[in-house]
């Protein structure tokens, strides 16, 4: 049998923090992946291999509405719709750490302006949320901006398509950290906007909410993600997440 090529040092520096050398051969390999694909305004981008879906385009049996009822907006041609005034649903599904992916529509029939247009929105473990709103030539004010964490900061920049075609959300979440009632560390928040990066590991400063500040208090590690009713039919599909985990072994 071949003698097996040995990989790395042993001899280098120990790296601070870790049990591990510079170029140590023994520290744990990465997990393989296999990368998914782009999405296209036909047709959804196919996840990662490690990825949990929370929609697939055929059915929202991951999904909840009010008091525990089935989820009650409409499922078509692969996609979920707001049908308006029946409530937000979540995800049956919690998590805290995570890169999350949703794509999502504002309807192609443009109707009222500002918060009025396209207005949905993501809520990470169903407190903090991303906006979704139509700001294609739709200004509003600068915190309630497509991509912006509701009343507490706007997206670096406005990266619209035009209503009716398919935007992409990737998010990276970091959830708070709490040592029984204490705030030890916020979460935190990258967005990707069509590709565009609008927040770049910002500090949320608490649950989001309209017309007042954030009220922190302590919460579970995990939570589900909340989509939002407000009144318009907005778009969904293809949303899946992924844990982030492993920051302590590496």
């Amino acid at each position: 049998m071949a003698e097996q090529k040995k990989l790395g040092y042993d001899d280098t520096p120990m790296l601070p923090d870790v049990p591990w050398h510079v170029h140590d051969g023994n520290r744990p390999q990465p997990r393989v992946v296999t990368p998914g694909t782009f999405a296209t305004q036909d047709a959804p981008g196919l996840p990662p291999s490690d990825a949990i879906i929370l929609f697939n385009g055929e059915n929202l049996d991951g999904w909840k509405g009010k008091n525990d009822t089935p989820a009650p907006w409409k499922v078509e041609n692969g996609y979920m719709e707001v049908v308006p005034k029946t409530g937000d649903i979540v995800s049956r599904e919690e998590f805290g750490d995570c890169q999350l992916h949703v794509e999502w529509a504002a309807p192609v029939e443009v109707s009222g302006d500002g918060q009025g247009r396209g207005n949905s929105g993501v809520f990470l473990m169903s407190r903090y949320e991303i906006q979704v709103l139509d700001c294609f030539e739709n200004p509003t004010y600068p915190d309630g901006t497509t991509g912006g964490i509701y009343g507490q900061c706007p997206p670096l920049v406005n990266a619209c398509r035009r209503p009716g075609q398919w935007q992409v959300y990737d998010i990276v979440w970091l959830a708070p950290r709490f040592a029984a009632d204490k705030l030890v560390s916020p979460g935190r928040v990258t967005v990707f906007f069509n590709g565009v990066v609008i927040h770049h590991f910002r500090e949320v400063w608490g649950p989001t909410t309209h017309r007042k500040l954030p009220t922190v208090t302590p919460h579970p590690p995990v939570g589900p993600l909340r989509l939002q009713d407000h009144n318009n039919p907005v778009r969904f599909r293809n949303i899946w997440y992924r844990p982030l985990k492993g920051y302590d072994v590496n």
